[in-house]
């Protein structure tokens, strides 16, 4: 089997959504001094590669917490979209090979991870349409991951996308990573969060497992 890394490293200094703070972390204690290394974190919820849960957009949505392990693992398909017209992906440029029954998370390849840490990242990236996303919505999949900033347009203050996935327990991932040699493809995703109480979302570990 082949492990592959799709997670961006958490550093300080690493692009963030506007109006976020980047990363804080510092060394509290040290092994000269105290006889072992820890650190402080202070970190958003939603920084790096990460995971919204419903309760991020919705006031009655769903906790990370309150949903079981299984759903944060499944069948995954890569689809390429980074060469698309336009900022919308169409629901005729998926192509899918999707049925309810083989896939569990579907995840957009914009090309948008090759623009990590310049001004590009936090533009014009593809996003779905709204029939896109009800028709994702309707399969009952897990849920979609990009590796952009944001499943909805950069800058959008109604965020119609989020709740489209989130109103059906769709979950959404993203600033994912290492997603060219994916495309095709299907394997299995691993991205389970920390199980922090009443978490609207948390920064995850995700890898593809392949045959």
């Amino acid at each position: 089997m082949q492990f592959i890394d799709l997670t961006h490293t958490i550093t300080t200094d690493m692009p963030v959504y506007t109006g976020t703070e980047p990363p804080h972390i510092t060394n509290a204690r040290s092994i000269a001094r105290d006889g072992y290394r820890e650190k402080v974190l202070a970190i958003y919820s939603h920084t790096g590669t990460h995971i919204d849960a419903p309760a991020h957009i919705l006031e009655e949505g769903n906790t990370l917490d309150a949903l079981p392990a299984d759903h944060f693992y499944g069948k995954t398909t890569v689809l390429d979209v980074s060469h698309i017209p336009g900022p919308d992906i169409a629901i005729d440029c998926l192509n899918l090979p999707l049925n309810k029954t083989c896939i569990d998370f579907v995840i957009f390849y914009t090309g948008w991870y090759h623009k990590w840490g310049t001004a590009a990242f936090f533009k014009d990236f593809p996003v779905p349409s709204t029939e896109t996303a009800q028709y994702l919505a309707d399969l009952g999949i897990k849920g979609v991951g990009t590796d952009a900033i944001s499943i909805d347009r950069a800058y959008a203050t109604e965020f119609t996308i989020h709740k489209i996935f989130l109103q059906n327990k769709i979950l959404i991932i993203e600033n994912l990573t290492n997603l060219a040699g994916l495309v095709g493809e299907i394997f299995t995703l691993c991205c389970w969060p920390l199980k922090i109480a009443g978490a609207d979302g948390a920064p995850v570990r995700a890898v593809a497992i392949c045959k």
